[in-house]
């Protein structure tokens, strides 16, 4: 007769069952006693298991989709891993997203995280590891990735904590923070062994650390995190803060850092940094369900393109907003809004998150209520793609992405039903009015500054009668006597004149004039010209009633306008826009920069009725694309000299930074062009062969379009054989070569490494000005500030290192002090020289 079954062998044969779908307090014992050997998580971990583990606690609701977020340090994680890791990330959240059960998923629990959280481990194959918070039930973020054999072991010694600041998750490695600060060495005595008594040397031999005139109290109310305080108190150099630096830190931390190694006094870093991060309500420190679901925790959204970017790698978009730029992309304006800021601090980055929010809060339709414009088309076609990356098809579908000329065009095209002619190159323009001067014998008014007050007097006042034009203001512009009107009016007569009588051509400053006045009588009610209604026009009278999106009169295009590089419209332009949508909450939202003027467009916005004063008027300070050695020399530029703000206030770079370091700017002089050439050529092909930098991410600027040509043919000639691609209007493609443009051309662009040359005095500015220095000093002033911003532009277009050259004498724009440093081109050529000095791969 057979005996009993052996139900411990049954036991022993069944599978082990995963709990999926609650969390027991059997898994919180185990979890619990885990995490006893590791470092506790925090502030909140002191305060042990909550009721959210007690009895059943979450139960998984398998029909939910999980939904699963990215942190920004484990954004910066992927960066550091690489493609592969990438990759792996992608298939994973894919899968967590679609299966919470899917047994393929490798988790196990860490440790609990206070009252509402639980850290988890997850193994993505290949020695890469992640680690989870889990706040409520099918909500995860990803914290931090590892790989290797000691992934486990690093993930849980991470510490986690809330910031009291911004209310977000902060991670500290601590066992990266201890490798990248060196400790101080011990001190030898005279038979080399260590000093076992305390040291004889004064104390003021011993080195200071370098923010130990800050105390702990300091730094975490502005916004350090407290964890890295015993580490950071170890750093005495720069190296050291750099290493430590260049880990995987909370942002805000870095910020703080970065500002107060600069120099920084910390109420301006309270202003100007801590403030943007400080969240608008309370901070509990031990509600993780919160802190995981503020917006500062995360880099996206479940928005699928953040999905698809997940796994198709995160270089093709830029996911993680600073604190400030999300608010200024998401918050209400009465009115309009203006956000300016130096290069690289991300201004059209939050222009294309403001496009995505207000598209988002569009009702259903099929129309395009928002206008994106920006100053060229090369500029345009790149928003459009970018935005496209960041939204998809459905967001390109409800907005309008067109250059401000194209814009203007397509006005006139519509009203009058045919093309306006083709307009005049700048220097066709030029051409027109030196035949005009010529013709009428007027040589005291020269052809550049007959044009400039063509475009920014006389139509930018809309001085349609000689009388209006002798009374209008030209402040900034010189002394202009009745007499000199009258001249400056009869040319311009002539001037317009010349162009009726060449078919089909225009100028684009006029092109913009016609079109805001077409647009302005469209609101009104009136014509200019023959009415034709435009077909846009037309498809959304017939959709008003199925499209609640349009709910504005029929005779406003838009419903929001958004406007990047807005310093480099014309009064013209702006006047057509304002025409273009109503005057209601966020109408219009414009970002730019009066540093980066490249044209001599000078408006006051509040006059053309947009009005951006007060709370409506905010700045970026942090750079991204530049480091802060470039940054510095950079700004030493434009240091002293007032700019504009966009309207009638003062715009500076107090608190500009950058959260990247690297090489500072090198300067090389040359007895000659020739031999300023031959020197570039060799320093590129160094930085090509020695440091494998692509010739594609290397550009040179230079002044003029003749030294373009002349450039170009000696790094292609013998003995350098470079490729090259000179930038013109349509930019330079996919083609491999090292990029050769004027610096006007660098504006919007970015490269590794940049070189500007012939940044000599008598070039830059060009000598030609020097003739207003006693006839018409303002004209001299203005004339000196645009080269200035160019320059200004240019050099801020690099991103690891600048390199500066010119022969002869130097520019006077150049920093005080760089010709006494600058290494000597012709000792390069010889092979004596000094090293180039590169180090950025």
């Amino acid at each position: 007769m057979a005996g009993p079954p052996d139900r411990s062998r049954t036991r022993r044969r069944r599978p082990r069952r995963r709990l999926h779908g609650t969390v027991s307090t059997c898994w919180l014992a185990r979890a619990t006693q885990r995490s006893m050997d590791a470092p506790r998580t925090g502030r909140a971990l002191e305060r042990g298991a909550g009721t959210k583990y007690g009895g059943e606690g979450w139960r998984v609701n398998r029909a939910m989709k999980t939904k699963v977020t990215v942190s920004p340090q484990a954004h910066e994680d992927l960066r550091r891993l690489g493609p592969a890791a990438k990759d792996a990330v992608g298939d994973f959240v894919r899968r967590l997203r679609a299966d919470r059960n899917n047994r393929s998923l490798r988790m196990s629990p860490l440790r609990a995280t206070g009252d509402n959280g639980r850290l988890i481990l997850a193994v993505l194959g290949g020695q890469r590891m992640a680690l989870l918070l889990e706040t409520e039930a099918n909500r995860l973020t990803v914290l931090a990735l590892r790989q290797g054999t000691l992934a486990r072991d690093e993930l849980a010694r991470i510490t986690i904590d809330i910031s009291p600041v911004s209310g977000g998750i902060e991670l500290v490695d601590q066992s990266e923070a201890s490798v990248n600060v060196l400790a101080l060495p011990e001190r030898a005595n005279s038979s080399g062994a260590p000093q076992t008594t305390a040291p004889q040397a004064p104390l003021h031999d011993l080195p200071v650390p370098l923010f130990a005139r800050h105390d702990d109290d300091t730094l975490t109310r502005l916004g350090v995190a407290a964890h890295l305080l015993p580490a950071l108190r170890q750093v005495i150099e720069d190296r050291q803060l750099d290493a430590l630096l260049g880990g995987n830190l909370p942002m805000l931390t870095k910020d703080v850092l970065t500002a107060l190694r600069s120099g920084m006094d910390p109420d301006d870093v309270q202003r100007h940094i801590t403030s943007a991060w400080r969240t608008d309500e309370h901070v509990d420190p031990g509600d993780w369900e919160r802190a995981a679901r503020r917006p500062v925790s995360q880099v996206d959204t479940e928005d699928p393109a953040v999905l698809d970017a997940l796994g198709e790698g995160f270089e093709a978009w830029r996911l993680f907003l600073h604190p400030e730029q999300r608010r200024l992309a998401s918050v209400d304006f009465k009115g309009s809004a203006k956000i300016t800021g130096g290069p690289g601090t991300g201004k059209t980055v939050v222009a294309l998150h403001r496009v995505k929010h207000l598209v988002d809060r569009l009702p259903p339709g099929d129309t395009r209520p928002v206008l994106l414009t920006t100053y060229n088309t090369n500029l345009a076609a790149d928003l459009k793609e970018r935005l496209r990356l960041l939204g998809g098809a459905e967001l390109i579908r409800r907005v309008d992405v067109k250059s401000i000329d194209q814009l203007a065009r397509e006005v006139l095209v519509e009203a009058w039903n045919e093309p306006p002619g083709r307009p005049l190159d700048d220097q066709a323009a030029l051409d027109l009015w030196h035949t005009v001067c010529l013709e009428a014998g007027s040589y005291d008014l020269d052809a550049a500054f007959l044009d400039s007050e063509f475009q920014h007097v006389i139509l930018a006042q809309r001085c349609d009668t000689p009388q209006l034009y002798y009374r209008a203001e030209r402040r900034g512009r010189g002394q202009l006597q009745r007499p000199q009107r009258i001249r400056v009016w009869e040319l311009m007569q002539a001037y317009r004149e010349h162009l009726s009588q060449q078919p089909r051509t225009t100028t684009y400053a006029i092109v913009a004039d016609q079109a805001a006045r077409i647009e302005e009588a469209r609101v009104n009610g009136s014509t200019v010209g023959p009415r034709i209604r435009p077909e846009s026009e037309q498809h959304n009278v017939g959709r008003t009633r199925q499209d609640a999106s349009i709910d504005v009169a029929p005779r406003f295009r838009y419903r929001h306008i958004v406007v990047d590089e807005a310093q480099d419209l014309s009064a013209s332009h702006w006047r057509m826009l304002r025409a273009m949508v109503p005057q209601a909450a966020n109408d219009i939202f414009l970002v730019g920069d009066a540093h980066q003027r490249i044209y001599a467009h000078h408006v006051v916005l509040g006059r053309l009725g947009i009005e951006t004063r007060g709370r409506a008027s905010r700045r970026l300070t942090l750079n991204y694309r530049t480091t802060q050695q470039i940054l510095v020399g950079a700004r030493e530029l434009v240091c002293g000299h007032e700019f504009d703000d966009l309207d009638a206030g003062v715009d500076t770079l107090d608190g500009y930074r950058s959260v990247l370091t690297g090489l500072a700017p090198q300067y090389w002089r040359a007895p000659d062009w020739r031999t300023e050439m031959s020197a570039v050529a060799a320093l590129i092909k160094e930085r090509h062969e020695r440091y494998g930098t692509p010739y594609s991410a290397m550009a040179v600027g230079v002044p003029d379009g003749m030294a373009v040509e002349q450039l170009s043919f000696a790094l292609q000639s013998a003995p350098y054989r470079l490729p090259t691609v000179e930038l013109g209007k349509i930019g330079p493609g996919q083609v491999d070569g090292v990029r050769i443009g004027t610096m006007h051309r660098f504006k919007g662009l970015e490269f590794q490494r940049v070189f500007l040359a012939g940044i000599s005095d008598g070039q830059v500015p060009h000598q030609s000005i020097e003739t207003f220095r006693r006839t018409n000093p303002d004209r001299y002033r203005q004339e000196r500030q645009r080269a200035r911003s160019t320059l200004f532009v240019a050099a801020t277009r690099a991103r690891d290192e600048l390199v500066v050259s010119w022969n002869g004498m130097a520019s006077d724009f150049l920093p005080e002090g760089c010709a006494s440093q600058a290494h000597n081109a012709a000792e390069l050529l010889s092979g004596d020289g000094p090293p180039s000095g590169s180090a950025v791969a």
